[in-house]
């Protein structure tokens, strides 16, 4: 492996770093417009619908959520000040605790999805159209280490961020 990147990587390196910030700031622009929290406690209020009774230990949800949470404990605070969120004693571990959704919280996050979904039509859909959309899905897979199978369009439901 050359310890030297090429100079496309560092143009990919350097395009997708101004560019991620740049959108993240566009959508969180337009949910601020429409009134909605920061796209923080979407992203939350999301992996904790998706849990298994709809709750994740602090550390779960810190490892599912798509930014960067720092101050897990802070934005959970802020969801539970909220009513978005509660937190739950841990039946296995009497110094743990569950973080779980409210109804509250599937409501608002239900709320915020057609204006997230909107920015993310009018940042990312309208300008790469759906098969150049697989193609950066795909990449970034690589990136990421995920796995995709490369079937986002032609009817596949939408997945909900």
């Amino acid at each position: 492996m050359n310890a030297n990147p090429s100079e496309a990587a560092v143009q990919a390196w350097a395009r997708l770093v101004r560019v991620s910030g740049a959108l993240l700031d566009a959508v969180e622009a337009e949910l601020k417009a429409a009134g909605f929290p920061a796209l923080a406690w979407y992203d939350a209020l999301l992996e904790l619908s998706r849990a298994p009774e709809g709750r994740l230990r602090p550390f779960e949800l810190e490892r599912h959520v798509l930014l960067p949470q720092y101050s897990t404990s802070r934005l959970i605070d802020r969801l539970e000040k909220a009513g978005l969120a509660e937190r739950l004693g841990c039946p296995n571990d009497g110094r743990g605790q569950h973080v779980a959704i409210t109804e509250a919280g599937r409501a608002l996050r239900e709320r915020m999805w057609p204006a997230y979904a909107a920015a993310i039509e009018r940042h990312v859909g309208s300008k790469i159209g759906c098969s150049d959309a697989e193609k950066l899905a795909e990449l970034l897979g690589r990136l990421s280490g995920a796995a995709f199978d490369g079937r986002l369009c032609g009817g596949a439901a939408v997945a909900r961020v």
